[in-house]
């Protein structure tokens, strides 16, 4: 049935659906290309997993890196991601993502005055020693911002998974600094800063923010000026098609009854993965994955990739997800450990008691590695001076763990390595052989049996005051084990798509009139992660691709 003999209860030129970063960077390239644009959110708030994320950014040769004197040869940047990515993905969509990722960032830039961003100065990229690979990073973040500018859309951001004292935003630049505030005087400064902050954020009643809620917020703001209406509450139930299988618009239910909304230039999918349908994790993800320990959205039930699916969409990398070491409080929020994987006087160790490998790499290598060896359950095991030095869990050092953390047995505590095995159930001798043989490693500098510390991604979030960043004798008690589960930050797999978003069917014929990006698309980045933000960072440029494809339909 053509499009002129349906009914329509609203109609549109494009349709995004999904309100994380690459939904919103679509829609503002598809406003700007002078199409009427419209974006679908189902949840009642806008932001998606962007908001609940770090709100980084990796994009090689942006404007903002070349401000800082960060310039790479494509072939570079070509000769890095395909060291990183493989095989795996389309050579088309390498190829699109680099030299269409500067452009989206200059278009953001240029697009008025509320996308601003800075670099994470010295950020790595998560793989520095493979050919390309830079250990200063590429990886760039919002500034912060005042969330009263969204006025009467302020409440409707997504909230944090984590509450913060009033007044107070961190940078991630900030935050590398304030992991070490008992260990150096530049980070007891950047704590004095942020306080003094905090005190004039409260003091003028500013509502600051920063990462992935800034980011949001301010790709929102200029939506807003713009004039791109987001309705929230707007859950897309299936995609319409016309005789040819060609995308005209969606079935969505809005204020409890269904409609129909046409998009003529397109519809891009950009509602995130399937974390948070345990139905879909059981049949694609791996064991010791399938159980369901996300960070992302809890609104992220694979909506856009089972309709993408039902037109006739090819999916790939359905087993594979944005794989993030975690734990799960007490309250049930899971909560990620980035930072806690790389101080010194602290391993992983496995069921056994011994360690499986190196503890300070990137979060998805361990992972990879951990569902390998099938190394559940796992455990952070450190001494007390660690404790006192480091924040742990977002436990400042010198702080107490939770009550409900020890009675939980989320951490146990012991008097003796010996103990504390006995505690978490492995074998004490194991426990102490690893713990003595780690020793015998930091005394020396040097990790012979997993190469911790040899990255520069690994030192990342080390102790700069010790001759090795990550290796530090574990020693002092009493000594402490904090349970680890195999958590995500989002799933990996999705739609089949092309250089210009385009989703493709299993032949690799285009269905006209359907894009995807973000998690609701196979990743870009295959099955690695080539810096902090190489989520969000594709999912931008290829939301932009989409919409400058339909509006021109090259």
């Amino acid at each position: 049935m053509s499009p002129t003999e349906q009914h329509w209860d609203h109609e549109v030129g494009f349709l995004v659906v999904g309100s994380g970063a690459g939904g919103l960077t679509g829609a503002l390239a598809a406003a700007d290309r002078g199409a009427d644009t419209l974006v679908i959110e189902k949840a009642g708030y806008y932001g998606g997993s962007t908001a609940l994320s770090g709100g980084g950014i990796w994009v090689p040769n942006n404007p903002v890196l070349l401000r800082e004197g960060l310039r790479d040869s494509r072939a570079e940047v070509r000769a890095y991601l395909d060291a990183v990515v493989g095989d795996r993905v389309p050579s088309a969509n390498l190829d699109a993502f680099i030299d269409q990722g500067p452009a989206m960032l200059e278009f953001l830039e240029s697009s008025g005055p509320h996308l601003r961003f800075q670099w994470c100065t010295g950020y790595s990229d998560y793989h520095p020693e493979a050919p390309g690979g830079r250990p200063a990073g590429r990886s760039i973040e919002p500034l912060p911002v005042d969330l009263r500018e969204l006025g009467a859309d302020e409440p409707y951001l997504r909230p944090a998974a984590l509450a913060t004292p009033p007044g107070l935003f961190i940078t991630s630049k900030d935050f590398v600094q304030l992991n070490m505030v008992t260990r150096t005087w530049k980070a007891r400064w950047t704590a004095l800063l942020t306080g003094l902050r905090a005190v004039k954020a409260v003091v003028l009643r500013r509502h600051m923010d920063t990462l992935g809620r800034a980011l949001i917020a301010r790709l929102r703001l200029a939506l807003r000026d713009a004039g791109v209406p987001l309705w929230l509450n707007t859950a897309m139930r299936s995609l319409i098609t016309d005789e040819a299988g060609a995308v005209l618009g969606v079935v969505a239910e809005r204020a409890g009854r269904e409609i129909r909304i046409r998009a003529r230039d397109g519809v891009l999918l950009a509602t995130g993965g399937f974390e948070y349908n345990q139905a879909l994790r059981k049949q694609h993800l791996p064991a010791g994955g399938r159980d369901n320990f996300s960070a992302a959205s809890a609104d992220n039930t694979g909506d856009g990739i089972v309709a993408g699916e039902r037109v006739g969409a090819a999916v790939d990398l359905m087993d594979d997800a944005w794989w993030m070491p975690s734990f799960q409080r007490p309250d049930g929020i899971n909560q990620v450990l980035v930072s806690e994987r790389s101080i010194p006087r602290s391993i992983i160790v496995n069921g056994s008691g011994v360690r499986f490998t190196n503890e300070a790499a990137p979060y998805v290598t361990f992972v990879h590695a951990q569902l390998a060896g099938g190394h559940d359950p796992a455990w952070l095991v450190f001494d007390g001076r660690a404790k006192n030095r480091y924040p742990i869990g977002g436990i400042m050092p010198g702080q107490k763990f939770p009550a409900d953390w020890l009675s939980s047995g989320l951490v146990r505590s012991a008097a003796t390595v010996g103990d504390l095995a006995d505690a978490i159930g492995v074998p004490a001798a194991a426990l102490e052989a690893t713990v003595r043989r780690y020793n015998d490693a930091a005394r020396t500098g040097r990790d012979t049996d997993h190469g911790r510390g040899e990255s520069a991604y690994d030192n990342y979030y080390g102790d700069p005051t010790l001759p090795q960043p990550t290796l530090d004798v574990l020693d002092r008690a009493p000594f402490y084990a904090l349970r680890i589960r195999i958590g995500d930050l989002g799933t990996k797999g999705g739609l089949v798509y092309n250089e210009n978003a385009q989703v493709l069917r299993a032949d690799g014929a285009v269905i006209p009139g359907l894009y995807a990006t973000g998690n609701t698309s196979a990743a870009v980045m295959g099955t690695d992660y080539a810096g902090a933000g190489a989520t969000i960072g594709p999912a931008m440029v290829f939301g932009y691709i989409a919409a400058r494809h339909a509006a021109t339909k090259e």
